[in-house]
């Protein structure tokens, strides 16, 4: 039996300096989302957020241009 994945949660974090972004991110899947897309454009948004997926051991891939996807392993 398959089962389906949620969607991940969206993050409209444009305009917003770090950590702001990466603070968000974390409360959403501390929350429990599994995965969450971030758009963020603060040009050390991708570095903060790669570390925090690192430190958690969450997946984290760059999309697009100020997109980003953060995903918990398992």
């Amino acid at each position: 039996m398959a089962t389906n994945k949620a969607a991940p949660v969206e993050i409209d974090a444009r305009g917003m300096k770090c950590p702001w972004p990466a603070l968000r991110a974390a409360r959403a899947m501390r929350e429990g989302a599994g995965a969450v897309r971030v758009t963020a454009d603060d040009p050390v948004a991708p570095t903060e957020l790669a570390a925090l997926a690192e430190g958690h051991g969450w997946a984290f891939t760059r999309t697009g241009t100020d997109r980003f996807l953060l995903e918990k392993q398992g």
